[in-house]
């Protein structure tokens, strides 16, 4: 997936998104539209006006919030005729000139959370760079007594043409049994991020 937003600061980054995944046109200026049609064109001939109505909506609330976090790229796994599975958005994260993969894991180490059971860091080499993986559990509404439990992968990534730069290759889903699965499509993707 190639696409991004008006507000790129350093990078312009290329995605291979595997089969099954809607890209999210990001610099559309009418996404309710764009949501209904990706909608007609995702789910089966003669489904449910509530399917169809429930699925825009879905995809209009990740639209929005990919555009809320400036990402350069975003996507979703949604086989034919399913819900959507996971997501996936990378989006650049300034940090200091100095910063290296040890730093990020500190940084990381300490954020507060909450998180469910263990959170795991490792450092890892991608094409792009040297890389922190971060793998947790947290809840979708920290606050609140209702709200998912969500699973991701992040991989915060260093460009060795950048500094002051990271890129953030983040899978979230929120179906436990897929975790081993999705876990390794996110490092999957991490492994395909190319600057252009």
């Amino acid at each position: 997936m190639t696409t991004g937003t008006a507000d790129w600061s350093e990078c312009r980054v290329d995605l291979a998104a595997p089969h099954n995944w809607l890209v999210l046109d990001l610099r559309t200026e009418d996404p309710e539209t764009w949501a209904r049609e990706i909608a007609q064109q995702h789910l089966a001939e003669g489904s449910s006006r509530e399917l169809y109505d429930a699925f825009a909506t879905d995809v209009l609330w990740y639209w929005g919030a990919a555009r809320r976090q400036n990402a350069l790229c975003a996507s979703l796994l949604a086989p034919p005729d399913t819900p959507v599975l996971a997501s996936c958005t990378v989006r650049e994260v300034r940090v200091p000139p100095t910063s290296t993969v040890e730093t990020l894991r500190a940084e990381v180490g300490q954020a507060e959370g909450p998180f469910f059971g263990t959170q795991l860091l490792e450092e890892v080499d991608l094409p792009l760079g040297p890389a922190l993986r971060v793998q947790r559990m947290e809840p979708t509404a920290p606050d609140s007594s209702s709200g998912e439990i969500i699973e991701g992968v992040a991989h915060y990534v260093l460009p060795a043409r950048f500094t002051g730069t990271a890129l953030e290759c983040r899978l979230l889903w929120n179906s436990p049994g897929l975790g081993e699965a999705l876990a390794g499509m996110a490092d999957e993707l991490a492994a395909s991020l190319r600057l252009t």
